[in-house]
C-alpha cells in the first residue's frame, strides 16, 4: 500500500530518485514508526509522514517524523552527533550544555525548561554566557551580548507576562527527540546556520517536547553572565528569569520549531 510520505527535493537529491520512488510506493517505508521529533508512534499509512535524512561525516540515517512535527529535510550533523542521536537514550531532566561555541567564540550555557506565561506552559531555552561577550573588533572589556541580540531582533523583556513576538528566520532544531541547535538566518538570504549547536544532542523532558510540538515554537531568553546562574529546578530558574527581567538584563523571542 502506498505510504503518505513527504519526500522533499533535497532529500530526494541525496538518496536518489530510485530510492525515493521506492519509499513513496511503500516498498522501503515503514508502516508504523517512532517520530524522530516527538518520539510518539506514527503510521505512514494513516497520516502524513516526513522523511528526514541525517547526514554525518561518513554515514547517513533516514528517519521518519509526523509531518506536523517536522518537514521533510536534510539535517547536517557531525558523525559523533549521528551516533549519539541513534542511540536509545532515556532521561527526564533539565539539561545544561555549557560548552558550545557561537561565532564570537563565547562559551554559552543553554538550559531547557518549561515557563508558565498567562496560565500556559511554554517550552523555553535560557542562554547565559560564562563570560562577557565583546562585539567583534571592539576595544575594551564591556559586555555587548544583549545589544548584539537586540540588533538581531530579540526584544527586551521587563516581565514575563506575555509571550514574546516571533523572530522569523531564527529557529530551534529538535530532531530524534533531542535538541540539536539554534539556527539563525544565513548571509544574503542563504541557508540558516547554527548560532548555537550542541556538542552532543541534548535530552529534553517529555513535557518540554510535548509543549514544543503543541506550540510549534520555543521561547528563547538570554541574559548576560551572572544574571541567571545554574538553577537545578524550573521554579528556581523562573525566579532567576523574573529577577533578570526586573533588572533590565533579559531579552526574549519566540523561535519557530525546526524552521528549516
Amino acid at each position: 500500500m502506498p505510504r503518505m510520505l513527504d519526500v522533499s527535493d533535497e532529500v530526494r537529491a541525496e538518496i536518489g530518485d530510485e530510492e525515493a520512488d521506492r519509499l513513496l510506493a511503500g516498498e522501503n517505508a515503514p508502516g508504523s514508526y517512532d517520530c524522530t521529533s516527538c518520539r510518539t508512534p506514527g503510521d505512514s499509512e494513516q497520516e502524513r509522514t516526513s522523511t528526514v535524512l541525517f547526514i554525518g561525516d561518513e554515514t547517513a540515517v533516514l528517519a521518519f517524523a509526523h509531518a506536523t512535527c517536522l518537514p521533510s529535510q536534510v539535517v547536517q550533523v557531525t558523525e559523533e552527533q549521528l551516533r549519539g542521536a541513534v542511540k536509545s537514550i532515556t532521561g527526564d531532566r533539565v539539561d545544561l550544555e555549557p560548552e558550545s561555541i557561537v561565532p564570537e567564540q563565547a562559551v554559552l550555557g543553554v538550559t531547557s525548561g518549561l515557563v508558565l506565561i498567562a496560565g500556559e506552559l511554554h517550552p523555553a531555552l535560557v542562554v547565559e554566557p560564562t563570560g562577557p561577550i565583546v562585539r567583534p573588533g571592539a576595544v575594551g572589556a564591556g559586555d555587548d551580548f544583549l545589544p548584539l541580540l537586540i540588533e538581531q531582533g530579540f526584544m527586551p523583556a521587563t516581565e514575563l507576562t506575555d509571550v514574546p513576538p516571533v523572530l522569523h528566520g531564527w529557529s530551534v532544531l529538535l530532531a530524534m527527540g533531542q535538541l540539536h541547535a539554534v539556527l539563525q538566518p544565513g548571509t544574503n538570504g542563504g541557508q540558516p546556520v547554527a548560532w548555537w549547536q550542541a556538542h552532543q544532542p541534548l535530552l529534553v523532558t517529555d513535557g518540554w517536547r510535548a509543549a514544543a510540538n503543541k506550540h510549534q515554537q520555543v521561547l528563547m531568553f538570554a541574559a548576560p553572565v551572572g544574571s541567571i546562574g545554574r538553577q537545578p529546578r524550573e521554579d528556581l530558574l523562573r525566579d532567576a528569569l523574573d529577577k533578570a527581567a526586573a533588572n533590565g538584563k533579559l531579552v526574549a523571542a519566540a523561535l519557530p520549531l525546526a524552521g528549516t
